[in-house]
């Protein structure tokens, strides 16, 4: 007889099959909620340069260059054109205040000094001439006005006698009248010669002194010209070292020419170039060190120059101390120029990634994972050695400095050995 077969609910085809869907589930949930859906790829470590983030002391600071010039310069400037006679004192040789350097000829200067000389004295002499005119005019009023004076006292007691004379009846009223009119034509002749005088007296001293002043300049001016000739005589201004141009006996020089310098040679500073960009940065009393020699030497910025050629300005520094012995003027020295006080922070090495990312993110390693994993970050100053980490980095924490160019938009490394 027939029996039924129960039918089973879980085949093993059907526990298969849930088996397998649950397997294909969780793998999306795990892929979807746990898995690590960013970008990668995967890099050899060899090939990087990974630095550890550190704290310490930073220093905010530029390396620039200067060049070693003497402190004070004394340049040699010919005053008048001329051609060299001979050379005293040769490029390179210590002088002092007053030694004679270079002898210049000029026959049309010495001609045309002569000419204005001679100019001169006529002038003076012409001058001294109209003074004694004067003077005599002077004389000649005075003798004028002795004159008047005698004639009136010859006519006063006169005059005295004809009036009682004829108060007696004793003379004519035409002979009284006569002597009254002589005396008093005499008396007003004085009055008008005195004022004449006085007033010719005063024309005459304001004339005088100026006689005497254009004198006084003309002397000044032959003595100047005469002094002329003596810019011939090129003499040193100052001690120091003398550096001339190349120059040979014969050698025309222009008036304004330079062809040499003075240096003081006890004295020495460093004309520094620096770039534009640190320019609102840069203050005098800024300090700076380099070495020379083994000995680490100090500078001070004493004068900014504010005009900017080729995207560079200059300074001078001065020693703050006594200059290195040995030191020489064109030597070139590396200046660690500090822009600021240093203070403790955290530390990033300077590297290839910034031209790539600007400082805002940089790839973190992380040795357990074996990863690199791309982290924000901003930094603040930079010097040649670090930059200042304001935030997204710790101590300890290492990353990778070198260029992130290959790197694409990756945003994690699997770092293989």
């Amino acid at each position: 007889m027939d029996r039924k077969i129960e039918k089973k609910t879980w085949t093993p085809k059907l526990i298969g099959s849930v088996l397998a869907g649950s397997l294909l589930l969780g793998f999306i949930i795990y892929q979807l909620v746990f898995a690590d859906a960013r970008s990668s790829m995967n890099v050899d470590r060899e090939r990087l340069t990974i630095a550890n983030v550190t704290r310490g002391e930073f220093t905010d600071y530029i390396p620039v260059s200067g060049s070693v010039e003497p402190g004070e310069i004394f340049y040699l400037d010919a005053i008048e054109r001329g051609n060299i006679q001979e050379i005293i004192r040769e490029s390179g040789s210590m002088v002092e205040k007053g030694d004679t350097l270079l002898l210049l000829t000029n026959s049309n200067l010495q001609l045309d000094v002569m000419q204005r000389e001679t100019d001169l004295y006529f002038q003076i002499n012409n001058l001294r001439q109209t003074r004694l005119l004067l003077d005599q005019n002077d004389l000649s009023q005075q003798a004028q006005l002795a004159e008047i004076d005698y004639q009136i006292n010859l006519l006063r007691p006169q005059y005295d006698r004809f009036r009682e004379l004829h108060q007696k009846k004793l003379i004519s009223d035409r002979e009284l009248e006569e002597v009254k009119e002589e005396y008093e034509y005499n008396l007003k002749r004085q009055r008008l010669t005195y004022a004449s005088y006085r007033n010719d007296s005063i024309a005459r001293s304001i004339q005088k002194k100026q006689l005497r002043d254009s004198e006084a300049r003309m002397n000044q001016s032959l003595n100047g010209v005469g002094h002329i000739l003596d810019n011939l005589v090129v003499k040193a201004p100052i001690d120091g070292q003398l550096t001339t141009e190349q120059i040979e006996v014969g050698q025309s020089i222009n008036a304004g020419e330079r062809y040499g310098q003075i240096d003081i040679i006890d004295k020495f500073k460093a004309r520094v170039q620096i770039d534009e960009l640190y320019l609102p940065r840069i203050n005098t009393g800024l300090k700076g060190t380099f070495t020379f020699s083994g000995e680490t030497y100090e500078l001070e910025i004493a004068k900014i120059y504010p005009s900017v050629t080729g995207g560079r300005f200059e300074v001078d520094m001065v020693f703050t101390d006594d200059a290195p012995s040995g030191i020489r003027r064109g030597q070139t020295v590396r200046i660690r120029l500090e822009l600021g006080e240093s203070e403790q922070a955290v530390l990033l090495p300077t590297g290839g990634f910034y031209k790539d990312t600007g400082g805002n993110w940089v790839f973190v390693v992380n040795e357990e994972t074996g990863k690199a994993e791309k982290r924000t970050i901003r930094l603040g100053r930079k010097n040649p050695e670090y930059y200042e980490v304001i935030e997204g980095l710790g101590e300890g924490e290492k990353v990778i400095v070198s260029g992130y160019e290959n790197f694409g938009k990756n945003e994690v490394l699997n770092l293989s050995r």
